[in-house]
């Protein structure tokens, strides 16, 4: 059960000297937006969005927001940003989701099992996407989606038409799309030019380096 994450509301003017000082405090700055209403300018606890993050459904994470002096609304996590020398969150994007509305989300591709283009025939496997954007109720987001691959060959791929098409879930990425494909390796590199090969390559370059001749 996702925990409720507790915000307050922002007054004052909205700069970067503001936003540090909510920091300095131990909060981060926030935007709360969405569902027909306005929007509103809250701090909330690093520490709870960062759990929320690094959980298994990650930003797909369905999650009550009690802000104070208005009642609870479930919202998700719809950008963020992080400070990057000190890896630290900056300011986070909350959207107010409607249970009972369908709403596009990218949801990763896990691959399953080993391709038998890999452990048979020598190939490598390719995962060209990593994830796949579907539209469904919020209650059915999935976690990840699972595609077993232990049938792959080389030279053939899993697109989004293979991925498993569930009720309720319909996928807005191209069904011609490459999910994965196995592909070969090339055996033998180029040959070396020969040094006489070399030596005719780089006497022009020399001569045109030279003192230019005289006229006469």
């Amino acid at each position: 059960m996702p925990e409720t994450v507790a915000a307050r509301p922002r007054v004052g003017k909205f700069n970067k000297n503001a936003a540090r000082r909510v920091r300095v405090a131990g909060k981060i700055p926030a935007i709360l937006y969405g569902a027909g209403h306005e929007s509103i300018a809250i701090e909330v606890d690093p520490k709870q969005i960062l759990r929320i993050l690094h959980s298994e459904s990650g930003h797909n994470t369905i999650f009550d927001v009690a802000v104070e002096g208005h009642g609870p609304v479930k919202a998700m996590i719809v950008d963020w940003q992080y400070e990057p020398i000190k890896d630290s969150l900056l300011h986070i994007d909350l959207k107010r989701i409607a249970l009972d509305k369908l709403m596009r989300v990218h949801v990763p591709v896990r691959l399953v099992g080993t391709a038998v283009g890999v452990k048979v025939q020598g190939g490598i496997l390719d995962q060209v996407m990593r994830e796949v954007e579907i539209e469904c109720l919020p209650t059915a987001i999935p976690q990840h989606i699972d595609v077993d691959i232990s049938e792959l060959g080389l030279h053939q791929a899993i697109r989004v038409a293979d991925l498993p098409h569930t009720n309720g879930l319909r996928f807005v990425s191209a069904e011609d799309a490459t999910v994965a494909h196995v592909i070969s390796i090339r055996a033998e590199a180029e040959p070396a030019p020969a040094e006489g090969a070399a030596a005719a390559v780089t006497e022009p370059e020399v001569a045109k380096k030279g003192k230019p001749e005289a006229k006469k």
